[in-house]
């Protein structure tokens, strides 16, 4: 799942995309309102954590920029404004949840699970298709009910296709959802992922669409 972390302060916005990487999320990092706003128009998120008190563009100006364009990604407001009428403009303004600084991990973390489940329309710790099952908080896969043990990333990438299961992702598209902006892949990583966990399931569990890309394949009944 990917994640903006909208955030001025350098200190705790290093803190939390350590914590939201290693509760797996894929964390892209601005420190401003205008880098959000161009961050948003370019790339693709799946939900925002959004901080108000921003150097150039409040946080509110942002939110209410997105979804006056229509946007309707999932946005948790993270700030130190604890005033009510803060909190309800948020709301009112179209953030789907808000959390006051100073705040424990735990829960900001169970609020973006909570988020996740509202707007994918299931719940996200767990995933099954056929023979293939992943629980996703515990990164723990099974195949055929037998659990195999995956690498971070290849757990990532199986995550990605058993998402959806109908589309062909290319490789630029899976490289996105399994690096940062600062992480560079080399040419051939997804490809030797694919290799692996073909190893670790079945030939067919990963299907190849020639000169497009991967999608999931055969994973039984």
């Amino acid at each position: 799942m990917r994640l903006l972390l909208v955030e001025d302060d350098a200190l705790l916005a290093s803190g939390l995309v350590v914590a939201l990487r290693r509760a797996h999320y894929t964390v892209e990092h601005v420190g401003s309102g205008v880098a959000a706003l161009a961050a948003l128009a370019d790339n693709a998120f799946d939900i925002a954590v959004l901080d108000l008190g921003l150097p150039d563009l409040d946080g509110t100006r942002v939110l209410e920029r997105l979804r006056a364009a229509g946007n309707g990604l999932p946005v948790l407001i993270l700030s130190a404004r604890d005033a009510m009428r803060d909190r309800v403009q948020g709301l009112d303004l179209g953030a789907d949840d808000y959390l006051v600084k100073p705040f424990e991990l735990d829960e900001l973390l169970a609020r973006l699970r909570v988020l996740a489940r509202r707007h994918g329309g299931r719940p996200v710790n767990r995933i099954e298709r056929g023979a293939l099952a992943l629980e996703v908080e515990s990164l723990q896969v099974s195949w055929h009910g037998q659990p195999v043990e995956l690498q971070r990333l290849e757990f990532m990438l199986l995550k990605q296709l058993a998402e959806h299961p109908e589309r062909v992702f290319n490789r630029a598209q899976l490289e996105e959802s399994l690096y940062g902006w600062g992480e560079g892949a080399e040419s051939n990583t997804i490809d030797v992922h694919v290799h692996h966990l073909r190893k670790k399931l079945a030939a067919e569990a990963i299907k190849t669409i020639r000169g497009v890309g991967y999608r999931l394949g055969d994973v039984g009944a």
